[in-house]
């Protein structure tokens, strides 16, 4: 039988200790908190060595048991919770920095979990790893007293953590007047046009280097990694006639592009053409040179010729002569017999007159032996012609005598 169960008088069966003196009466119902306690308090008391006190101690001696028993449980969870409230974990972007009575301590806290007095040490972490992005944007009056707006963005992480989380402040609010403190200066001492064209990468690096040092002035522990001009643009009231520049410069530069491309492409030509100039006169003088050394070779010969037999070498030069002549002629002379006429044949108007003049034929070709032949036949004709004519004028002169 159970010990709370009905009828059960409850000797020697109550878990809470005690022969039936944890109940009051014959009650089923659940123990007395304060019994509970008691009991409690006591074993505490047995496990630190005290004296526990029989049932027959008074009520004074219980209480202050019960009291003592208490308070040492509570000290020993509160320890606990105190312990556990120690441990934290490091993450591997992070350092830690700890505060031990508001007081730095020189070492930083590596990844991992750790452990350190609650309430005595105060830990903060700093994520050194993580690349940070803060943007302004401004307007500026340049070197050439112009107004100009610059947009830039800043990167940034944190270098040192120590630094970073003791020795200033707000180092974010120092890095934001570092920065504006490094754009008035840079962009004050550069023309607008600078800024606005060719210059930003230049004004940017000026810019991170200026901000930079003033970080390291200020022992912020912030590393300035790059800043990038995002946009430079006059005012707007003037925005068209920085337009107009912007597109006029372009078309300059472009105008320049091509010019050398056509200057690439004709010099070349231009040198390659003066040296096939080069090359063909040297080719004629050499020509010219060889020749002329040849006709002076052949001439020496021919002198030494012309010393042994003169008369021969003479004839034989004239020959030579209008054979070169009349080879190159189209017109033949004919030697009439009997007369002392000549027949001149045109043999080019001859050959042209053979050609059909309603087609596209060819024109009549004629070799050396045809043309002979049409000479003899030519000159036959005239001789007979000729011969006729005599015979006419004889027998006129008979019939008149």
């Amino acid at each position: 039988m159970a010990w709370n169960e009905p009828g059960n008088k409850g000797n020697g069966n109550d878990p809470w200790g005690g022969n039936g003196g944890g109940r009051r009466g014959n009650d089923q119902g659940p123990p007395d908190l304060d019994e509970l306690i008691r009991n409690l308090g006591k074993k505490f008391n047995g496990l630190l060595g005290g004296k526990s006190g029989g049932s027959s101690g008074g009520s004074s001696q219980m209480s202050g048991g019960s009291s003592a028993g208490l308070l040492g449980i509570l000290i020993v969870l509160a320890a606990v919770v105190w312990a556990a409230m120690g441990f934290y974990t490091i993450d591997e972007a992070e350092r830690g920095v700890v505060l031990r009575f508001g007081k730095l301590r020189e070492e930083v806290v590596l990844p991992g979990l750790r452990w350190n007095p609650p309430l005595i040490d105060q830990v903060q972490k700093v994520n050194i790893s993580r690349v940070n992005t803060r943007s302004y944007s401004s307007d500026m009056l340049t070197t050439d007293e112009n107004i100009v707006t610059v947009s830039i963005s800043v990167q940034y992480v944190v270098s040192d953590a120590l630094a970073y989380a003791v020795r200033v402040r707000d180092p974010q609010r120092g890095l934001d007047q570092a920065v504006e403190s490094a754009i008035r200066h840079v962009v004050g001492s550069t023309t607008m046009d600078r800024v606005l064209t060719q210059g930003r990468a230049d004004v940017a690096n000026e810019i991170r280097l200026r901000a930079q040092r003033y970080m390291e002035a200020y022992g912020t522990g912030i590393q300035v990694t790059q800043v990038n001009v995002e946009n430079a643009q006059p005012p707007v009231a003037v925005q068209a006639a920085f337009d107009d520049v912007i597109r006029a410069r372009e078309d300059e530069q472009r105008a320049q592009n091509q010019a050398l491309a056509y200057a690439n492409r004709v010099i070349p030509e231009a040198r390659g053409e003066a040296q096939r100039i080069i090359e063909q006169a040297n080719a004629y003088r050499d020509q010219v040179i060889a020749r002329a050394e040849g006709e002076a070779y052949r001439f020496e010969q021919l002198l030494a010729e012309y010393e042994k037999a003169p008369e021969v070498t003479r004839e034989r030069l004239y020959i030579d002569a209008i054979q070169e002549v009349l080879r190159n002629t189209s017109k033949v002379l004919v030697d009439i017999d009997g007369g002392n006429n000549m027949m001149f044949l045109p043999l080019d108007r001859l050959t042209q007159g053979a050609v059909d003049a309603s087609s596209s034929m060819p024109r009549l070709q004629l070799n050396s032996q045809q043309l002979r032949e049409l000479a003899d036949q030519v000159g036959r004709e005239m001789s007979s012609q000729s011969t006729g004519s005599n015979r006419v004028q004889q027998t006129t002169v008979r019939g008149g005598r």
